[in-house]
């Protein structure tokens, strides 16, 4: 009856039998800790992430959208003026490309030129510095086939009376699509 190979099947377990390994439970500890880590890095990531992209989205509403261009040419066909439309300032923005400049008695005025319209007028260029700056909305463009500048007494000529010709600039607006 008393076989060395044969279990006793009738021993009532103990509770110290039932216990979980001590490496078990570090083990387990050490995987909960390693998530939680895990999981404080991804939202610290996510969170930076979105910084990041709030701030090149301001980044980008600041950049000027250059939606008008033109490049007027002078009478020997040289580039002498670079006019372009920042519609969310609201300003034309001019850019001299070669050294001519008014004399004392004159003013340069930059006329919008529509076909079979007259000239009107978007401004005086009263600063002699190589870039600069006018005032202008959108829709004083729309339509304008070229921009011109003429040369016109201190201070330019009203719009009613127009521009002195020929031309000093004249070349082509370019209505860019977005």
């Amino acid at each position: 009856m008393n076989d060395p190979h044969t279990v006793p099947t009738d021993t009532p377990r103990t509770p110290a039998s039932r216990r979980v390994s001590p490496w078990w439970r570090a083990l387990a500890i050490v995987l909960l800790l390693a998530l939680m880590l895990g999981w404080a890095a991804s939202a610290s990531l996510y969170e930076q992430l979105k910084a990041q992209i709030g701030h090149l989205q301001a980044k980008v509403a600041n950049v000027p959208q250059i939606r008008h261009i033109a490049v007027l040419l002078d009478d020997q066909g040289t580039a002498a003026m670079l006019v372009t439309m920042d519609p969310q300032a609201g300003v034309l923005q001019l850019q001299r490309l070669n050294e001519v400049k008014e004399g004392r008695e004159d003013s340069m005025q930059l006329w919008a030129v529509k076909d079979g319209q007259a000239p009107r007028s978007l401004g005086v260029i009263e600063s002699k510095f190589k870039t600069l700056q006018l005032p202008a909305q959108e829709a004083a463009l729309a339509g304008v086939a070229e921009l011109a500048i003429s040369v016109e007494d201190k201070g330019g000529v009203p719009e009613a009376q127009g521009p002195r010709l020929p031309w000093l600039f004249k070349g082509a607006l370019v209505h860019k699509a977005i």
